[in-house]
């Protein structure tokens, strides 16, 4: 059994697109998956699945979501493996991190960025704001907090595509707590 993480774009915003943990639960079983895990309440879901490659596996998550909660959701799956290596990975040296004022943060991409893609997005990135690209993720070090930041994220999603955004450290505790060791 292969073990998956996915983010969600979508839920838990507003009033009106609120999810709990355990609908969540009951919504991703509901489709076949299994020991299906919820991490904090920003639409976070660990399960496991042999059924299908992870692309049909997204789509039929997003079918069956957008039915039963009758708004879309987008998800962005990642493997156990895929999972430790954004955990693992230090897109800027650490003094930099250490220093920025605003939290590293990591939007995960629907697909890996065309070569034009990246030298777009990148030309974006200020000492600020700086932006690097690896795999299917976007690293972003705010120099300040998001709200205060300069970036236009709306530009960035509109070379890359939709994205959701998580901080480095829900991802490092998300990869400690369901797929180390």
């Amino acid at each position: 059994m292969s073990r998956y993480a996915a983010f969600l774009r979508g839920v838990n915003l507003g009033r009106h697109r609120r999810v709990s943990g355990a609908d969540l639960r009951s919504l991703f079983a509901q489709v076949g998956l299994r020991d299906v895990a919820t991490f904090r309440a920003s639409g976070n879901v660990v399960f496991g699945s042999d059924r299908e490659t992870p692309g049909q596996l997204a789509s039929r998550i997003e079918t069956h979501l957008a039915s039963s909660l009758g708004f879309e959701v987008s998800v962005f799956l990642r493997t156990d493996a895929e999972i430790l290596a954004i955990a693992d990975h230090e897109p800027f040296d650490p003094e930099l991190v250490n220093a920025s004022q605003g939290k590293l943060q990591v939007a995960l991409l629907p697909a890996k960025p065309r070569p034009s893609a990246r030298d777009q997005v990148l030309a974006l990135g200020t000492d600020e704001d700086r932006l690097t690209l690896r795999d299917r993720e976007l690293y972003w070090l705010p120099s300040g907090g998001i709200r205060d930041s300069a970036l236009n994220f709306k530009a960035v999603e509109s070379v890359l595509g939709p994205t959701t955004m998580r901080t480095k450290g829900t991802i490092e505790q998300l990869a400690a707590k369901f797929f180390a060791g």
